[in-house]
């Protein structure tokens, strides 16, 4: 076996460990764990509203990269052989009537509400992010050990069906001697949200405080620093928010689904 085939078989190896370890109910946000695979942000709704989302993500690639759709009813996906989506992500939001009712390490009795579930994976900006690091960009997030911070902008979203809402972004302070660098490299990665939609004044995205995000954690800003963003894989629960949505499960934000899929196979 070559270092390259024994580097991916270690890759996907961790990538299961992490997985287990969810499934065994650690919880923890998923930022920096199995560098190198992708992950994915999770949004489970009845058949009767799946329509409305595809469409909804179909009208807004930047924000709903659509990287995997199950069949009505399965917990399962070709992106990691043998996961559960009711079990292997850190933890899980339930949604009735467009209100967060419940945080959970373990999905199934929510799922079990409906036995037509529809999920969508959906790309995550964690994916571009050893990228960055390995270009030696710092990731204050990761560096700093906490979640991702995470803003509702004022940038509406195209509506579909029943669904309507504004787009929800992520922030990573850079370098300014660094930014044009990290938009081209995060430029590659079409499929989890691509380059930053907006870099410098955070008004201009409706964001009053930069220090008060809407999901995640507040992260230090050096002097010489700029703040940029991302479209983020959060925002179909600012529509279910929005929209009402009767029912639905999503990943809870920056506890995200690892897949065994490497981030080279979005780098375009």
């Amino acid at each position: 076996m070559s270092a390259l085939e024994r580097a991916a078989k270690s890759a996907i190896e961790a990538a299961r460990a992490a997985r287990a370890d969810y499934r065994g109910g650690r919880v923890a946000p998923s930022a920096g764990i199995a560098p190198g695979m992708t992950q994915a942000n999770l949004i489970a709704l009845p058949r009767d509203w799946a329509y409305d989302f595809l469409l909804y993500a179909q009208r807004n690639p930047k924000a709903c990269p659509i990287l995997d759709v199950t069949d009505a009813g399965s917990p399962h996906t070709v992106l990691a052989e043998g996961a559960d989506l009711r079990t292997d992500l850190p933890l899980y939001r339930v949604w009735r009537n467009g209100q967060l009712v419940e945080e959970v390490s373990d999905a199934r009795h929510a799922w079990a509400e409906h036995d037509d579930m529809v999920t969508f994976l959906i790309g995550c900006s964690f994916t571009f992010e050893t990228a960055l690091q390995e270009a030696g960009i710092e990731v204050r997030h990761i560096a700093d050990g906490s979640n991702v911070p995470m803003y509702l902008s004022n940038r509406a979203c195209r509506p579909a069906g029943r669904l309507r809402g504004d787009m929800v972004v992520s922030m990573r302070p850079i370098r300014a001697d660094r930014v044009a660098e990290a938009c081209t490299i995060t430029a590659r990665y079409p499929s989890v949200h691509g380059a930053p939609v907006h870099v410098g004044d955070p008004a201009l995205l409706g964001i009053a405080d930069l220090a008060r995000p809407d999901f995640g954690d507040a992260v230090r800003i050096e002097p010489g620093e700029v703040p940029v963003f991302w479209a983020c894989g959060v925002t179909p629960q600012a529509a279910v928010m929005a929209s009402g949505v009767p029912f639905a499960i999503t990943h809870s934000p920056g506890h995200m689904f690892i897949t065994d899929v490497p981030d080279s196979t979005y780098h375009v």
